[in-house]
């Protein structure tokens, strides 16, 4: 199996709806964040690549496209090795997005801010990838965004890429994969108020990331 899809934009910019877009219209499995807490075994796999010792089969094993970080950190590496994919580059209103991950996965008391022991070698190299800015500080992270996208536009062909929105909907992203629309609306779920609730019930009595608690609860099956 080999990714025919990778998705390139940056966490909060619909990479969950995307995801679960995917699987729906037959480009799935589709990669996420939330499958390294499915399989934790993994996380060396994205360390290693971090250190430019990739083992892509390995890391995505049984996906057929990727979406979210750590992939969207790795574009130019996937992109380079599978020439075939389709990519899909993320984007909503900047201001939006960064409020977005203020409230969940960038803000101070996030798990990229705050790693458990364990996990503190993968989010380094998350660190190291990212460059060096202060995840707090809106006017680093606008352009860091904006430069991401920035990026991706100049170095992937026109007719590889589509940049998408999720409020866009089913048709721009079905016409550019060449898939039937759907008669169901395009997802949305992931909302900020709906993770953040989700991330707050995955703390200790201490106000620490339970990882084993937040593994499970990233088990369940989204509605």
């Amino acid at each position: 199996m080999t990714l025919g899809v990778i998705g390139t934009g940056l966490p909060r910019t619909g990479t969950m709806s995307l995801k679960l877009a995917l699987n729906q219209l037959g480009f799935g499995p589709c990669y996420h964040a939330s499958e390294m807490f499915s399989h934790p075994e993994r996380i060396p796999l994205w360390v290693q690549a971090g250190d430019g010792d990739a083992d892509w089969e390995a890391v995505f094993a049984g996906y057929r496209a990727t979406t979210d970080a750590p992939g969207c950190f790795f574009w130019r590496e996937l992109t380079e090795r599978y020439p075939d994919a389709k990519v899909l580059h993320s984007v909503r209103d900047p201001l939006a997005w960064f409020d977005s991950g203020q409230a969940t996965v960038f803000g101070p008391n996030s798990l990229t801010a705050n790693p458990p022991p364990a996990a503190k070698p993968f989010f380094d190299m998350l660190a190291r990838r990212r460059g060096a800015m202060s995840l707090q500080d809106r006017d680093e992270m606008l352009a860091w965004f904006e430069r991401h996208t920035e990026e991706v536009r100049a170095a992937i062909p026109a007719d590889r890429l589509l940049v998408f929105e999720v409020t866009q909907g089913w048709g721009p992203l079905c016409a550019f994969l060449g898939a039937p629309v759907p008669d169901t609306p395009f997802p949305k779920t992931n909302e900020r108020a709906e993770l953040a609730a989700r991330m707050a019930q995955f703390r200790n009595s201490d106000g620490e990331i339970d990882v084993d608690r937040l593994r499970e609860g990233l088990d369940r099956p989204t509605n």
